[in-house]
């Protein structure tokens, strides 16, 4: 599988396609209740290790994931030296945040989002959520890094030292 040219596709049995609500109970219900109060930070690393699995090239395709795995719509918003902004909206979106006022979290997208950049760019990067209640009710991604921050490539002699 070369990096970037795999995506994975919408389940499907027969004509028959996984509704949403069964996602929402594993999500908002299962997962909270088994991992407890770490549920946020399991989360956020879980979504940096399926980041490794499905490595990709640029921002474009990280959006095109997100598509595809039913996470929302994700836009680059702003792109700087040291950030950049993400905003994620969907119907899901929106009801999870109506439905689960002050507990609903995405620190998996968060820590996917953050694997990937860190990969694209070489440095060690960490993802903020902020969860907009207002009308237009979305997620903003604040990506950030430091440039003298790099990452030790996994074939590197140091990491061994």
């Amino acid at each position: 599988m070369a990096r970037g040219d795999f995506y994975p596709q919408p389940e499907h049995y027969g004509d028959a396609s996984v509704p949403a609500f069964g996602y929402e109970l594993f999500r908002n219900e299962l997962l909270p209740e088994l991992l407890g109060e770490e549920c946020a930070s399991i989360l956020y690393w879980s979504g940096r290790k399926i980041a490794r699995h499905y490595p990709l090239d640029n921002e474009a395709q990280i959006m095109t994931f997100f598509s595809q795995a039913g996470w929302g719509d994700l836009e680059l918003i702003e792109k700087g030296k040291n950030k950049i902004i993400f905003e994620c909206h969907s119907a899901i979106i929106e009801s999870r945040i109506k439905d689960h006022p002050g507990s609903v979290i995405f620190t998996l997208e968060a820590g996917f989002i953050a694997e990937q950049i860190q990969r694209i760019l070489g440095c060690i990067a960490e993802t903020y959520t902020e969860v907009r209640t207002g009308r237009n009710k979305k997620v903003v991604f604040t990506v950030r890094w430091d440039a003298k921050d790099r990452v030790l490539k996994e074939d590197s002699p140091a990491e061994y030292a």
